[in-house]
């Protein structure tokens, strides 16, 4: 076997210049609108991290459920609190509380995990989050339409994570 040449390359033809040139002036293009999309695109629902003991945030999501508490399904509270701060946690494989929202009204959803990291998505909103342990992440929502809204995992959490649904209801 023969070794490659010492200069193995050779010079870029017109086409390929042409090609070059155009991905990279896309690629500048695409970087410059990011800050642009992120400040006017109104894509981001607005939220806030705390860090928080996660015995702690379990037992208040646990008597904010039992305060609000309306009813339960398969074990799990089905709470509805007033507009303002609501809690729940993920935990394998699991979403708690079952929330019960009004259409229309502001809400300060608090979330965290109690083990591994979870995929929060609200479907069919396609709201995505990445939920920690040890972290309370407040999102601003709004429910507009009224029904069931289900609850996805979207981040592997082990061997349940496949059974890893909730739900919110919103009511007129």
């Amino acid at each position: 076997m023969l070794a490659p040449p010492k200069i193995w390359w050779r010079k870029l033809g017109r086409l390929e210049k042409n090609w070059v040139t155009i991905a990279f002036a896309w690629c500048m293009l695409l970087t410059a609108m990011m800050p642009l999309w992120f400040t006017y695109g109104k894509q981001n629902t607005p939220s806030t991290t705390y860090r928080v003991d996660k015995g702690e945030y379990q037992e208040l999501v646990n008597n904010f459920a039992e305060e609000y508490k309306i009813g339960e399904e398969n074990g799990i509270p089905i709470v509805k609190a007033p507009p303002g701060d609501v809690y729940m946690y993920g935990r394998q494989w699991q979403w708690y509380p079952i929330l019960v929202l009004e259409k229309g009204e502001e809400y300060r959803l608090h979330i965290s995990s109690l083990d591994v990291n979870h995929g929060f998505s609200l479907q069919p909103n396609n709201l995505n989050y990445q939920i920690l342990p040890g972290y309370d992440y407040v999102i601003t929502i709004t429910p507009t339409t009224s029904g069931e809204v289900s609850i996805i995992c979207n981040e592997y959490c082990l061997v349940g994570h496949h059974i890893m649904v909730g739900k919110m209801i919103v009511e007129d």
